[in-house]
């Protein structure tokens, strides 16, 4: 086990932790108190690592992600869902009319652009809050340049999806760059934007 930790990084105590809690296989035993562990044991400590550290995601949570990653039958389109959700916040829009309005103008730039309307998607239930929020300040003009927001998106969704489809049979390696993409990249996409706010503001307005 000194040898894995050297390996991954991860300290002795927190692998030890992991194998209690079902995350990490046991070690091919080799003796008393010893054991082997192989390469498989290392993709699966870093990829808890990875979990953990870039999802901060709760064990329980992954501990049904990695069920699912060991699942041959469930289909990777459905594991890579999940990986989504589990690293996706969930915020609620609050009743009223705003939401509901709010709610109605998803659906139609959803419909209009030709993606899938999922009510029960965390992704989905944050902006209806958020576009119920903005209509709650008086923001129409951010609303109204709710498509040119959509076509950025999707343009980096089809990034995402080229970048993970060379890993799609590579169950372990696909749910990790779904997870740190996500978390990762949804930082990138907002440090990139602020910087180009900075330049597009000085062009404009100096």
């Amino acid at each position: 086990m000194a040898e894995l930790s050297e390996t991954t990084g991860v300290p002795v105590p927190t692998i030890k932790y992991y194998m209690r809690e079902g995350l990490i296989a046991p070690g091919r035993p080799t003796g008393r108190n010893q054991a082997d562990y192989g390469d498989e044991h290392v993709r699966r400590l870093k990829l808890v690592r990875a979990l953990v550290e870039y999802g901060d995601l709760p064990i329980a949570v992954i501990g049904d992600l990695l069920a699912r990653v060991d699942n041959p039958n469930l289909e990777v389109y459905d594991l890579l869902a999940a990986a989504q959700k589990a690293v996706t916040p969930r915020k609620e829009p609050r009743p009223g009319p705003c939401k509901d309005k709010a709610e109605d103008l998803l659906r139609e730039l959803l419909t209009r652009r030709g993606w899938r309307i999922r009510t029960g998607d965390p992704a989905y239930r944050t902006a209806v809050g958020v576009l119920a929020t903005l209509d709650e300040v008086g923001r129409q003009d951010v609303l109204d340049v709710l498509d040119v927001y959509a076509e950025a998106a999707e343009r980096i969704a089809e990034a995402d999806v080229r970048v993970l489809g060379a890993d799609l049979g590579d169950r372990e390696r696909a749910v990790e760059i779904v997870v740190i993409g996500t978390s990762v990249g949804d930082t990138l996409i907002a440090a990139l934007r602020r910087l180009a706010q900075a330049t597009v503001g000085e062009r404009m307005y100096t």
